[in-house]
Formats: structure tokens, sequence, C-alpha cells
């Protein structure tokens, strides 16, 4: 997907400006791109994965999504009725009790419903049949309105498509409108939520442990806000030789900006970045990644990493990411091609990433382009298997 060209006045603030500018401005952001809204969940079949998809075939999904409904009207009716409460002047300490009121019971039906009481989850199935990855630690921290179930099922799908154990830090959930809410205080006013100090301790433990050698996070929509905290953390407070073991690997990344300095002043190519490895993956008509990722890529060094773009729809981790980008086959293993990693693409030198070339330009450019599977890192861990230690680093 080629970036459009951005003018000074629409070329976002930077992400240290005031908590209220930046808030202000992701309120914009997000109207000139409601038309998107609907496609979060779109399309809605094929469910490849069958039920560890998101929309997938089950009891569990369907109770998910009735529960994520119910939840969505009435924080939708809650929002409604503050300013009526003004203009009928209610009394202060009314409205306060009323408020409070319904976060402490919308806050105790999604931590019984839907949360669960576990912080901490680890996947579930095949990963075992893939040995020889006992020095590698992979870490996941899961994006909005995921809840235990859909966790577990993300956790289960990654695990089948690296043939890796993954432990998930869960990003509880509060019902999607209360999510959205939090992901701009998280973002635009840096604040760090339960989740992300537990996510922290546990991931600098890891690069710390003598017994691994490589840490592997990956994160997935509102998980990208609060991995780009961890690892503003990181970079301030480990060694650079500790954060070389780092790989980060985001799906629909929310968060706006993504911090990876160099680890000189040097300009020699081979000078590395403080992480090795960053990868951003993203749908280009995902509202999410539209309002993160590919909003502040066209900025230098803003968002450091490369970028791959899948024309199309969808945020749901499992069933419009891993499904499109590592799809399964009948033996439960992922196919060795499929779409989006045959596309090819080129290198954008003006950028902090790789666009993806249009359909129109691949005649032109076919001499020069290479495919996605040629320059994704991400892709050599499937089924279990490994990339040299000297591929492409981060950009």
């Amino acid at each position: 997907m080629a970036t459009e060209r951005k003018t000074i006045d629409d070329t976002p603030i930077p992400y240290t400006a005031s908590p209220l500018q930046l808030l202000w401005g992701d309120v914009c952001l997000i109207f000139r791109n409601l038309r998107l809204l609907r496609k979060i969940v779109s399309p809605l079949r094929p469910c490849l994965s069958g039920t560890l998809d998101e929309l997938g075939p089950s009891w569990e999904n369907w109770f998910g999504v009735a529960v994520h409904v119910s939840l969505f009207i009435l924080q939708i009716a809650f929002l409604l009725s503050l300013p009526i409460c003004l203009a009928l002047m209610v009394p202060a300490a009314w409205v306060i009790v009323y408020i409070a009121a319904v976060l402490v019971a919308n806050n105790a039906v999604c931590n019984v419903v839907l949360n669960g009481k576990q912080r901490f989850l680890v996947s579930k199935g095949p990963s075992a049949q893939f040995p020889g990855h006992e020095r590698e630690h992979w870490i996941f921290i899961n994006g909005v309105s995921v809840g235990h179930h859909w966790m577990q099922s993300n956790l289960d799908r990654l695990a089948q498509t690296f043939g890796r154990k993954v432990t998930g830090v869960l990003n509880p959930t509060y019902g999607i409108i209360f999510d959205l809410i939090q992901c701009l205080i998280q973002r635009d006013f840096a604040y760090a939520t339960q989740d992300v100090r537990d996510a922290y301790p546990y991931i600098k433990k890891a690069l710390l442990n003598p017994q691994f050698d490589k840490v592997v996070l990956i994160v997935h929509s509102q998980g990208g806000i609060e991995a780009g905290l961890v690892i503003d953390w990181l970079l301030a407070e480990m060694p650079q030789e500790i954060l070389q073991h780092l790989e980060v690997y985001t799906f629909g990344n929310a968060a706006n900006h993504w911090n990876n300095p160099n680890r000189t002043l040097s300009t020699d190519r081979e000078d590395r970045p403080s992480i090795p490895y960053i990868e951003h993956y993203a749908n280009s008509e995902d509202f999410v990644s539209v309002l993160g990722v590919l909003n502040y890529t066209p900025i230098p060094n803003r968002y450091m990493g490369q970028l791959f773009v899948r024309s199309g729809p969808g945020h749901l981790l499992n069933q419009h990411y891993l499904n499109t980008m590592f799809p399964l086959g009948s033996d439960g293993k992922v196919m060795s091609a499929n779409g989006f990693m045959n596309t090819q693409v080129t290198t954008d030198a003006t950028q902090t990433g790789i666009c993806v070339i249009k359909e129109r330009e691949r005649r032109r450019r076919q001499r020069k382009a290479l495919r996605v599977k040629d320059l994704s890192r991400l892709w050599m861990y499937r089924n279990g298997g490994s990339p040299p230690e000297d591929h492409l680093s981060a950009v």
C-alpha cells in the first residue's frame, strides 16, 4: 500500500506534546476515519481456524459476542445520560454516585464473566512437537475487548503457528467503549494500567534470565500501546547488550509512537538499533491500524521498525491477521505460501518501513521487487523454524 503524502497541517503532533492536544488530535482522527469502524469485525467469514477464530462456531465465542454487544449498548446509554443529567441540573453528588455505581458494576460483570482471575496465561496445544526452543521465551499482550477466552484462543493459535509455548499477559476488557476510552488515556497521557505494570517486570525478568537467549514479544491492537510504554521503560533502564536479545512483532498496532534508537551516533550500517528486530503488520482498512501504525509511520523516526501492509479490512488477530498472513493447512501447519507473503514489495528510503506495491505498480517494478516472505523475519519462525541471526534487522 503506498502511503499518502501528508501536508504540514495534517502531520500528527509529537507524542511528547500536551496530553490534551494529543487527546483532541485523536478525537479528530477518529471522526475522520469513522467510515472504517464497521470493518473492525469484517469479514465475518470464513473462520479458517475454526473455534480458535474470534467469531468461530462455538458457544464460548457466541457468548462473548453477546456480552460485548450488551455492554456496548449499556455503555453508550450511560455516556448519553451524562449530558442529560447536566441539562436537568441533577445534583453533583448524585451524579458522582451514579458514575461510581456504573463503573463498579461494569467492572464486576467484566471481571466475573469475561476476564477471570488469571493475569498470566499459557498456550495449550501442539507446540510441544517442535522441540529445541527451550532457550526462547515468547510473550504476548492482547488487544481490546478480548478477555480470558479469546486470549487463550490467541495464545493457542500463536503456539500452533510458530511451534513455541507462548505466555500471555492479559490486558483485561471492560467493554468496547470503555476499552477505547482506556486506550486514549494510555496513549495520550502515557498512563500505565495494572497490566502494563505486570508486563514490564515480567519481560524485564525474562531478558535478565540467563536461561533465555531470545525473548520474542508479540502484541496486538491496544497491546501495542502497552508494549510501547514497556519498551520506553526498558530503553531507559536496561543495558543495550541485554536489549539485543529482544525481538518485537506487532499486529494492528494502536500506539502513537515506537522508539528504537541506535546504540551509537555512528552512521555505519553495521551499527544496530537497541532492539535488533521490530516488525509491524497491518491491514490497510483496519480502523485501529489507521489510527495507529499507519498514521505515524510516514513521520521519520516516529515509528521504528519495518512495516508490512496487507490490502484489506479486519482487526481480529486470529481471524483477520493470522488467517491471512499465516494461514493453516489441513494438517494444522502454516502453509508454505499465501497471497500476502507472496505479495511483491519495495523498500521506501523516505520512511521507516516497507510498503506493499499496488497492483498497477507491479508490472513496472517486477524486476526490482522482493516478496513479503523474503523480508519478514517472523515468517521464518513458522512451524517451529528459526531465522538466521544475520537476517535483515529493524530499520
